[in-house]
């Protein structure tokens, strides 16, 4: 396996479960790879650890449910119901 010579990217995302309605923000370091036969593929970190790309493998944190909407960073609040 062979790293291109580009500076990893760093993005973040808020997550609402669709089925809970759970939310939650997360931050990651995203890293362009080419692998053995040479085909460009993103490798996600989260706090140094490689994890499953959280726009295509996601599940809640709470009821582990996969229905996910993805939103822009600092969103969370916003997307939980207001209670006076």
């Amino acid at each position: 396996m062979m790293t291109l010579k580009t500076e990893p990217i760093h993005e973040a995302y808020s997550f609402v479960c669709l089925r809970c309605g759970h939310a939650w923000e997360g931050s990651y370091e995203i890293r362009h790879i080419l692998d053995r036969a040479g085909r460009l593929r993103a490798d996600y970190y989260e706090k140094g650890f490689r994890v499953p790309s959280p726009l295509t493998s996601n599940r809640c944190r709470l009821c582990r449910g996969c229905r996910i909407r993805i939103l822009r960073p600092g969103r969370v609040r916003s997307a939980r119901p207001q209670f006076d």
